[in-house]
């Protein structure tokens, strides 16, 4: 069975369709002898046993009514029936149509006679002692008439053969026929799906080669889905790689500068010169480009920490967001003091997920509220919705779309990583998260189905920042 199914997976689609041909054609042939054959030689001695029936009705009328006289049908054209007037007393045939026939048959059919039986009664020499057909038996119907006569229908043993052939080679041919059609159907739609695997397979080939790829398959089944769902994988890891290129040449171009003040710096104090007065001013300056690298490097190993970020926990909110933006907003409202913080939060707001890539995520949406901010930041949490918002400068029509991509830089931007951040753990805990110009100010949101995003959406882009709302505290 095993080393079935190994040949199956390695045949190709012509090769099934034929092997299904070959199976229909076998099971097809094995029908006919075992079931079909048996069945028609039935049918076949049936419908003789008709016609014999057929051919003697006007004569039994006539031989009954006319009870001295013998017809004569030499003249008639139908002689594949022999009709023999039999007559008990003088053990006498008379032949009214047909050709003669053996002594054997004769004696066979008195020895019936001998019964008594009324009507008619059908027989066959030599008889079937095995229930089934001898094929070359002669048929032959006994109708008893009046005045002790009866009246033999004999049909001679040709004519059921020709029948049965007949009939067989009709069910043959109309059964070849059919396979016929239905083997041409299955090729045509084989080659429906040969044609645009084939398509698919060069494309693929194309695209590992490198090479320009094109894939048009106007299709609404599955091979149509799968085409379109190759097609749009290629996009998307051609956009991929677009973002790695620029992640690497952003990367290389922001670690460029920092590495060579830190060595221009290191090289100038080892031969006593100080390019920024004093040794301690200049030390500040290498100190200040170590700490930008080291943020740098986070920012990276943080990005490539969520880019593997999976969402383990068990279902259902449990974490606690009062608790991680008052952290946050302790460590972080002293970076501008200056910067008046308004929050409305509602008590005892659970999101799904943990708590570090959470506390993350807050930590980069403030840090960007408190770079662009020019006298608050307003805080919002409600049923599954957290937005922060800034009164600073609108955000770009251009950038709007993509600033959640990795470098991705807004005006006075840093490194381009920190929304991206955002947007991973978002995405990875089932929420959304969208930027969003106000009347004055702008938006960050993260919110969930079945939250307050509409309404809230309403709210914010009519009123402004700064403006006093219920349950608001200021720190």
């Amino acid at each position: 069975m095993k080393r079935f199914r190994l040949w199956l997976r390695e045949m190709t689609l012509t090769q099934q369709l034929l092997a299904i041909i070959v199976l229909f054609i076998t099971i097809f042939v094995f029908f006919l002898l075992v079931f079909l054959s048996p069945q028609i030689d039935e049918f076949s001695r049936t419908e003789m046993y008709r016609l014999l029936h057929s051919s003697q009705e006007n004569l039994i009328y006539y031989l009954n009514t006319n009870t001295d006289q013998v017809p004569s049908l030499e003249s008639s054209d139908d002689l594949s029936v022999t009709q023999i007037l039999y007559t008990a007393g003088d053990d006498s045939f008379v032949y009214i149509a047909g050709t003669p026939i053996t002594e054997e048959l004769k004696t066979d059919m008195i020895s019936h006679m001998d019964d008594e039986f009324t009507g008619t009664r059908d027989f066959e020499y030599p008889p079937d002692t095995e229930g089934r057909s001898t094929g070359s038996e002669v048929l032959y119907c006994i109708t008893m008439l009046r005045n002790d006569r009866y009246l033999i229908s004999v049909m001679s043993n040709d004519i059921p053969i020709q029948f049965r052939k007949s009939l067989t080679n009709t069910i043959v041919n109309l059964n070849v026929m059919v396979v016929f059609v239905l083997f041409l159907l299955l090729l045509a739609w084989v080659s429906t799906l040969i044609l645009p695997l084939g398509q698919i397979k060069n494309y693929i080939t194309r695209i590992k080669n490198d090479e320009p790829a094109s894939l048009t398959i106007s299709r609404r089944d599955e091979i149509g889905e799968v085409a379109e769902a190759l097609v749009d994988m290629e996009r998307q890891l051609s956009l991929q790689s677009r973002e790695k290129e620029e992640m690497i040449q952003n990367i290389s171009h922001d670690l460029k500068t920092p590495i060579a003040t830190i060595k221009s710096y290191g090289e100038s104090i080892k031969d006593g010169i100080y390019p920024y007065d004093t040794l301690e001013k200049s030390v500040d300056v290498i100190i200040e480009h170590a700490n930008r690298l080291e943020k740098k490097v986070h920012s990276l190993i943080l990005l490539n920490k969520m880019g593997y970020l999976l969402d383990e926990c068990p279902e259902g909110d449990t974490l606690d967001m009062n608790r991680i933006i008052d952290m946050v907003m302790l460590s972080l409202k002293v970076v501008r003091p200056e910067i008046r913080f308004e929050t409305e939060i509602d008590p005892g707001i659970k999101f799904h997920g943990e708590e570090e890539p959470w506390r993350i995520t807050v930590e980069n949406l403030i840090e960007n509220a408190l770079r662009y901010a020019r006298t608050t930041i307003r805080i919002t949490l409600h049923e599954r919705e957290l937005c922060v918002i800034n009164d600073g400068p609108p955000i770009g029509e251009d950038v709007i779309d993509t600033l959640f991509r990795p470098y991705e830089k807004g005006q006075d931007g840093k490194f381009g990583l920190g929304l991206s951040i955002v947007h991973k753990v978002c995405t990875t805990y089932g929420y959304k998260v969208d930027a969003e110009n106000l009347a004055a100010g702008v938006s960050f949101r993260i919110w969930k189905e079945g939250g307050r995003k509409e309404s809230r959406r309403k709210k914010n882009s009519a009123g402004s920042v700064g403006k006093n709302t219920r349950r608001k505290k200021k720190k």
